[in-house]
């Protein structure tokens, strides 16, 4: 019976992580959840909808970005959107334990050998190509020094229009409000029409308000912090691959590599490697 428990546990657990691999849950489980704990002050959801408020800010805020920027750009920030809510970011460990096999393979069978190896992580997979090329070290640093200057500049291309976009959204809201108010005083001896320049001036606000705080702004903080991740992937990969070059044991590689694991984590793989000792 507890044999059963656990394996099921541990079923859970696996399922859990190849899952939170796959997808950033705490993105999709924090948007769905700001929405929902919005929607539990609101009497009528049906009443806070308002076709033309949310063009005017929808529409309004996509065509200021695009106006400030590139079509090239503003397509590419769609696609890093879809970072927020797709985790592809490696755990440093990984590529650590990567990096120990590429030295342990060059070291015992030549560059060549790498050729055979999958890499699914592009910046790595080109500095191997460099290693079995036979680059100089001055050539794989520099190589490799200007690909993660690119690969920045591109997160912060991403970053920035999130950010220009929460921004644009409080202002076009605002924008929306003033036009209902001119609407509401040019129009005071119909009464029919109060309600709908009441609706665009208050409903504007509130949905820049929203698309700003919930989904921006946040989008542009999550975006900033996969680029410093990412940034700190890159640095550890650029460093593990000078130091295969070098040809450095694999164990002095592991111990050299290991300041890029959080305390925890790296407290964790101590253990591993005297737990693996031991049993040796």
């Amino acid at each position: 019976m507890t044999s059963l428990v656990d394996s099921s546990g541990e079923s859970g657990r696996i399922i859990f992580a190849n899952l939170e691999r796959s997808m950033n849950l705490a993105s999709i489980v924090g948007l769905i959840g700001a929405f929902a704990f919005i929607s539990l002050g609101v009497d009528d959801l049906n009443g806070l909808i308002e076709a033309s408020s949310v063009g005017l800010v929808v529409g309004g805020t996509t065509m200021v970005v695009l106006f400030r920027t590139t079509l090239e750009e503003a397509t590419a920030a769609l696609s890093a959107a879809g970072k927020v809510f797709i985790h592809k970011a490696d755990e440093p460990q990984d590529l650590i334990d990567e990096l120990i096999e590429i030295a342990t393979v060059a070291r015992k069978d030549g560059w060549r050998a790498l050729e055979r190896m999958e890499l699914g992580n592009p910046f790595l997979a080109k500095g191997v190509r460099a290693l079995v090329d036979g680059e100089s070290t001055s050539f794989l640093r520099s190589m490799m020094e200007r690909e993660m200057t690119m690969i920045t500049k591109r997160h912060e291309s991403g970053t920035t229009i999130f950010t220009a976009a929460g921004e644009i959204a409080p202002a076009m809201g605002m924008i929306g409000t003033l036009i209902g108010l001119v609407n509401l005083l040019s129009n005071l001896t119909d009464p029919s029409g109060i309600g709908a320049a009441m609706a665009i001036a208050l409903l504007t606000t509130l949905y820049g308000a929203i698309l700003a705080n919930v989904v921006f702004i946040p989008m542009a903080m999550k975006l900033d912090s996969y680029a410093r991740k990412e940034e700190i992937n890159n640095e550890l990969i650029s460093e593990g691959i000078l130091l295969v070059k070098a040809n450095t044991n694999p164990r002095v590689l592991q111990d050299l590599l290991e300041v890029y694991l959080a305390p925890k984590k790296k407290g964790a793989q101590e253990d591993e490697l005297e737990a693996e000792l031991e049993a040796g």
